[in-house]
């Protein structure tokens, strides 16, 4: 195996994981999540004898994550689903802190992806505001934007109260 395979394989095996929960948190679908994080690896093999720079390697294979999602929407090669009534949780019922991220992530799913995109990388990833404009190669001022927009859409979904205040915690 040459040495640019021998890299590569390290940092898929370093790197898979998190890439795919982030697709997760994307697509709201692990088989989707798996495809996206084997389509952004995909891409990056080819790009890798070009990728110079291998501290930046987890920031581009976000970015290429993110426009993969985002390009997948666009070409709506995509299946929504939908919480049914019997499935849906009630904002009386006492949640524990599993039923909390179900909540979420439920709600996280309705947000128009590109705010979703945002939320994710600054929220979940924990990305900087530059950071996340760089991977989504935006300004800093749209991801501030998309971020603000993105979380009133969750408010609006989840209700004003934090989670924990309707658990009576």
């Amino acid at each position: 195996m040459a040495d640019r395979d021998i890299a590569f394989a390290q940092f898929v095996t370093a790197k898979a994981d998190s890439l795919q929960r982030t697709a997760y948190l994307l697509c709201g679908d692990w088989h989707r999540a798996e495809d996206l994080t084997q389509v952004t690896f995909t891409k990056l093999y080819r790009s890798w004898p070009r990728l110079t720079d291998r501290d930046a390697l987890d920031g581009y294979a976000r970015k290429v994550l993110v426009r993969a999602f985002l390009s997948e929407r666009r070409l709506g090669w995509f299946r929504r689903e939908h919480v049914t009534a019997e499935h849906a949780e009630s904002p009386e019922r006492g949640w524990s802190p599993p039923e909390d991220r179900m909540v979420l992530l439920a709600a996280l799913a309705k947000v128009p992806p590109g705010q979703r995109a945002v939320l994710v990388l600054r929220y979940w990833e924990d990305m900087s505001i530059e950071d996340t404009a760089r991977a989504l190669e935006c300004s800093e001022g749209t991801v501030k934007s998309q971020a603000a927009r993105g979380l009133q859409a969750l408010r609006a979904l989840l209700g004003e109260a934090p989670l924990s205040r309707r658990r009576g915690a």
